[in-house]
């Protein structure tokens, strides 16, 4: 047997051996629980929305509650370094800030289902829009718990990692759990309201959120996590203990990166522009095609499930061949396929094949784009620092996409003035779509700047 021949067999060993490990499981149950309140608060909002008859625009208003996903970094400093009271001393600052948040997520999701969303435009006065503005509270408190436990948890995922192999590992596990609640809240729940109601199927999602519970009760404190804290000799709340813990992390990015940092954050603030753009009006667009709740959530449920794992798998091959910027690269090229797979399931008009064509283009670039994010982004952060980083880097991620998608809807409605609804949304798609030039420029500045580095002398 050769040398490499050998090393592989070793390295599946390795990898086999992690997968026993209760962190990978409890990693797992983590990542579901962190991607399932995001569709609820989001894409499928929009298509119980849509069918209740609001109006686009008032639905893409709606989707800026996702504002609080790209605006986390304001309280990661919170969580990096303070402790929850009570479930803080039980369980550890970790474990004891996912249990709060997962139960804030739960008990405002049971609201929702309860309030519903009713009425039309917001422009329309009375109880209408009093009824919606309730809803959209309850919708932004899931928004904030949501982004609060995706804080903590990856934090958790990257100060429990022993090494860089398992951070990888852990990584694309989380990945697999996050994207297999995405389809539960973008298919799975479809077919659920289409027998039950929509009211009875967010009171199921609250419950499936048990998961995470479950999870916290698996996982165990990170020993890095703490030590990290207990080696910083300022406290909190005093004004040396307040600067480290709002501009340290910042210094110590910059630090790190150098003239580097603010490509690295412009690349990483419109990698996924495109599909954030996009993504309020996907729903109401299979709502105006006339696909059935049936039909949407098979077609997502099968196809979409498939194609999601092929995109992450192939994310985690192309990363360790070739690297994390590799997957990057090919990521950003992939990632503008969902937009114009939209446009042209808008131009074909519906049907089950061309629905599934278009869903299958989606889910794997998606999938493979999102992955190579992650890891890409997991690799910048600094111990004692993760989760305010992370937090940060996630929200640059993040923001500028979820600023201009509250517009989405006026703009497939401007898109459609002296147009079917249907060539207002395909103009719309082929719109964002182009907004991946600029990232593909920027991810090849960034594989630029990373060959300097190699090559220049330590």
């Amino acid at each position: 047997m050769s040398e490499a021949a050998v090393k592989r067999r070793q390295g599946w060993r390795e990898v086999l051996g992690n997968l026993r490990q209760r962190k990978v499981l409890a990693m797992l149950l983590l990542g579901f629980s962190s991607g399932l309140p995001i569709y609820l608060v989001g894409n499928t909002l929009g298509f119980w929305m849509r069918k209740e008859g609001i109006e686009l625009d008032t639905i893409g208003f709606l989707s800026w509650v996702g504002l609080a996903y790209s605006l986390k970094f304001l309280w990661a400093p919170i969580v990096d370094k303070t402790d929850v009271p009570v479930l803080g001393r039980m369980l550890g600052r970790r474990r004891g800030w996912m249990l709060l948040s997962q139960l804030v997520a739960a008990l405002a999701l049971v609201g929702m289902a309860l309030v519903q969303p009713k009425g039309g435009n917001l422009l329309v006065l009375g109880l209408s829009l009093e009824h919606l503005l309730v809803f959209g509270v309850l919708a932004t408190v899931v928004a904030f718990a949501s982004a609060t436990q995706d804080i903590v948890i990856d934090a958790w995922r990257i100060e429990v990692a022993d090494n860089s192999e398992q951070l990888g590992l852990l990584t694309a596990s989380s990945a697999l759990g996050y994207r297999t609640a995405l389809l539960v809240t973008d298919a799975l729940i479809l077919i659920i309201a289409a027998r039950v109601g929509w009211q009875l199927s967010y009171e199921i999602m609250a419950v499936l959120l048990g998961l995470g519970v479950a999870a916290v009760a698996l996982a165990r404190e990170p020993v890095r996590a703490v030590v990290a804290v207990h080696e910083q000799a300022a406290r909190l709340w005093t004004p040396r203990g307040l600067f480290d813990a709002l501009v340290g992390p910042f210094l110590m990015f910059f630090r790190e990166h150098r003239s580097g940092a603010l490509l690295i954050l412009a690349a990483i603030s419109i990698y996924r522009m495109a599909d954030f753009v996009m993504g309020p009006m996907a729903n109401p667009f299979y709502v105006d095609l006339g696909m059935d709740e049936d039909t949407v959530g098979a077609v997502r449920g099968s196809v979409g499930l498939v194609a999601t794992f092929v995109g992450i798998a192939l994310a985690g091959v192309v990363s360790v061949r070739w690297g994390v910027m590799a997957a990057l690269l090919v990521g950003a090229i992939l990632g503008p396929c969902s937009n114009l797979a939209f446009a042209w399931l808008a131009h074909v008009g519906p049907g089950r094949l061309e629905f599934a064509i278009a869903m299958a283009v989606d889910n794997l670039s998606s999938g493979f784009a999102g992955t190579a994010l992650i890891a890409y982004m997991s690799s910048l952060t600094s111990i004692g620092y993760t989760a305010t980083q992370y937090a940060l880097l996630s929200s640059f991620y993040a923001m500028p996409g979820k600023a201009l998608k509250g517009f989405s809807g006026m703009t497939v409605q401007h898109l459609a003035q002296g147009r079917t609804l249907l060539e207002g949304y395909a103009l719309f798609f082929v719109g964002t779509a182009l907004l991946a030039i600029p990232v593909l420029l920027l991810c090849l500045a960034l594989a630029a700047m990373q060959a300097r580095r190699r090559a220049a002398p330590v």
